[in-house]
């Protein structure tokens, strides 16, 4: 199949302004895009992890006996229980009581139990709420899930912005080069050329410098995403530990680029041609 050569392109000035500014911009994208994944990923996983762990405290060692009872009721409901040790609560207070402090008599007694389904949670806490306090563990971590929640809703709000400048970028961009090649632009109406041949032309050079420019941003952007997820994993605190991305955030990730390029092929005909019916 023959190709039909390009009526005309860009200079180099152009082309590196063009491919510096989408490259940029990718950049920008694919760290929010991947920011926002692997923390929505890490939400889900931490709310799944944690939804069926409980923790029972008996302030009252009267209740012992019947809060006993009730789990052995529930045994078939309940993964395990671990009953809290007093030396493990106070290594586990250390950091907030002063050296020397003896806390053990005003220590509760605690147990902590795994669920085997989080449904039955609702109902093991009506039991046993009338003689100890139960906290499940997903509610207490309630304020860092939407946090985090939050997080990604920052990190989408960044990425429609910068995939509003790329398609700002890109459409002043075509109308400067349409203004620019003008003079020729007047000879292909002349000839006869059609306003969708004139936009195609202007399609393929602007294809190849996006597809250059998404590879050079992606390319940069993913080492700085893994650095970032590298680093909250050793800080291993809470939902930073479990950020991460799935098999099918790296191939969401992977198709952002391929979308910027089609966008801006599509925001140069859409200029284009809005150009030439101006003439």
């Amino acid at each position: 199949m023959k190709k039909t050569p390009l009526v005309f392109s860009l200079v180099k000035e152009q082309s590196v302004f063009m491919t510096v500014v989408l490259a940029a911009l990718t950049f920008l994208s694919v760290l929010a895009f991947g920011i926002a994944l692997s923390v929505g990923t890490g939400i889900v996983r931490w709310n799944n992890e944690w939804n069926k762990y409980a923790t029972i405290q008996i302030v009252n060692s009267n209740n012992t006996a019947s809060v006993k009872k009730i789990l052995e009721t529930n045994a078939n409901k309940i993964e395990y229980v671990k009953e809290i040790s007093k030396s493990e609560m106070e290594r586990m207070m250390q950091p907030w009581i002063s050296s020397g402090a003896k806390i053990n008599d005003y220590l509760p007694q605690m147990f902590e139990i795994k669920i085997k389904d989080a449904q039955n949670i609702k109902n093991l806490k009506e039991q046993i709420v009338p003689k100890a306090k139960f906290l499940s563990h997903s509610s207490a971590l309630k304020t860092s899930i939407s946090a985090g929640w939050k997080l990604v809703g920052i990190t989408s709000c960044i990425l429609l912005l910068i995939l509003i400048s790329i398609g700002v970028c890109v459409s002043y961009i075509s109308k400067n080069i349409a203004m620019l090649h003008k003079h020729e632009l007047e000879i292909l109406n002349q000839v006869g050329a059609t306003d969708k041949f004139i936009a195609h032309q202007m399609q393929i050079i602007v294809a190849k410098i996006s597809s250059v420019a998404c590879l050079i941003g992606f390319v940069i952007a993913v080492p700085v995403i893994l650095m970032i997820l590298s680093t909250a994993h050793s800080a291993r605190v809470g939902l930073l530990a479990t950020l991460t991305l799935s098999g099918g955030n790296i191939i969401a990730l992977i198709t952002l680029p391929l979308l910027i390029i089609v966008f801006s092929v599509f925001i140069t005909k859409r200029t284009t041609i809005k150009i030439l019916s101006r003439n």
